[in-house]
């Protein structure tokens, strides 16, 4: 299953894609936006909605619009929360 992961905090980065590869998942993380985002066709896009701009927020649901991809969206970005996601979608 591949994941990206919108938002949250820099500094966890990698703490998510550790946390993903757990659940056997492939994770793509912007914690920041630098540019166009080159999202792909995800399985599931989860967007840490305290910690993402608006307009990172709509250029994300754009790039994955009309596609197959379940959108949660989460309020916190900890590492419990994507644990939550990950638990509903990837088991």
């Amino acid at each position: 299953m591949s994941i990206v992961i919108v938002g949250g905090n820099e500094g966890m980065v990698r703490q998510y894609k550790d946390l993903c590869q757990s659940y056997k998942c492939k994770a793509k993380v912007f914690a920041k936006t630098s540019g166009k985002l080159k999202i792909g066709c995800p399985d599931l896009m989860v967007l840490f909605t305290n910690t993402v701009s608006h307009k990172m927020l709509k250029a994300a649901l754009n790039e994955v619009k009309g596609q197959n991809t379940v959108v949660e969206r989460v309020h916190t970005s900890s590492l419990a929360a994507l644990k939550g996601v990950l638990d509903e979608y990837a088991s």
